[in-house]
């Protein structure tokens, strides 16, 4: 297993190379030079071109474009993305406390949504074509078709304007995770119960079932049985679930006034402060990589077989 897990390790790498290569090639893609950025964000009132070649030397933009990419590839590893072009502070003083947020965001929202995505997809499964299988498809569906952005600012006009129960925004307490945690775990659980209810239903008309009832086994362990063997197929899924949820709380932190990564990569963006977007994207795509790294870990944990796949 030991070997298992260092071969999906090294082959994660030179993914992570190109997603690198790809994120510092961002910049190039901007009509505007980093030097004029940088002068415009420290009001410099005329920008000559002495000056654009002064600034491109204290930033080291004037080496090789190899050059540059490797000294930022290493600085990146020691968790150095550089300088933030408009506030001049490092960027990991800005992006470190914004990733914890979202961190925490993320965190109990999978939590919520993969315990939901489970419950319900067991409990359809079992009571497949019934009036409670058709009733919680129905509304998942729609709150998986609903735009996040409209879901929360429903859910803002309801139980923060009419009740006055929750805050409209900022996370000063537990009440603060309430409003975003419910829209995210919203739109996500319709997709993944899915996956759950599927597979319970194909593990229930295997034959193993029937033996096992036929053996005089109880239901409860029949249903363990095929809960194991339905998450098998699930936990690939799930563990993705995790960094699709931490890129896609954009939206959702800008609703809510979550001080987070997504609300500091819009900010990024509007002011075209490259270097926090530079962290932004290699952030959320090395946590891609990681868990599926991880979740082809957990599956070799499960079954063996594929062990011997690599």
């Amino acid at each position: 297993m030991g070997a298992y897990i260092i071969k999906r390790f090294i082959i994660s790498i030179p993914l992570l190379l190109v997603i690198s290569f790809l994120t510092f090639v961002l910049i190039s893609f901007s009509p505007l030079k980093p030097a004029e950025l940088v002068l415009q964000a420290q009001d410099v009132p005329v920008i000559t071109e002495e000056l654009i070649e002064q600034t491109n030397e204290e930033l080291g933009l004037d080496k090789p474009f190899i050059v540059r990419y490797v000294d930022w590839l290493v600085s990146c590893l020691q968790l150095d993305f550089g300088d933030s072009y408009v506030k001049g502070e490092p960027v990991w003083t800005l992006v470190g406390p914004a990733f914890l947020n979202t961190l925490k965001l993320t965190s109990v929202s999978s939590v919520v949504m993969i315990f939901f995505s489970i419950l319900l997809g067991v409990l359809c499964a079992i009571k497949e074509g019934k009036v409670i299988d058709k009733s919680v498809r129905c509304i998942l569906f729609f709150f998986t078709a609903a735009p996040a952005y409209w879901l929360g600012a429903m859910m803002i006009w309801y139980f923060s304007v009419e009740l006055d129960l929750l805050p409209t925004s900022g996370m000063d307490s537990y009440k603060s995770y309430i409003l975003p945690v419910s829209v995210i775990a919203l739109s996500y659980t319709g997709i993944y119960f899915r996956t759950v209810r599927s597979s319970v239903l194909s593990n229930l008309n295997e034959d193993y079932v029937l033996y096992a009832r036929a053996s005089g086994l109880s239901e409860k362990k029949i249903t363990m049985h095929i809960l194991r063997n339905s998450l098998q197929v699930a936990i690939s899924i799930f563990c993705m679930a995790f960094p699709m949820i931490l890129g896609g709380t954009v939206v959702i932190e800008n609703v809510f006034g979550w001080p987070g990564l997504g609300s500091l990569s819009v900010d990024a963006i509007l002011s075209r402060d490259f270097p926090v977007i530079q962290a932004y994207v290699l952030i959320v795509a090395v946590a891609f990589v990681l868990f599926n790294t991880i979740s082809d870990i957990m599956n070799a944990v499960l079954n063996p077989k594929i062990r011997n796949d690599i």
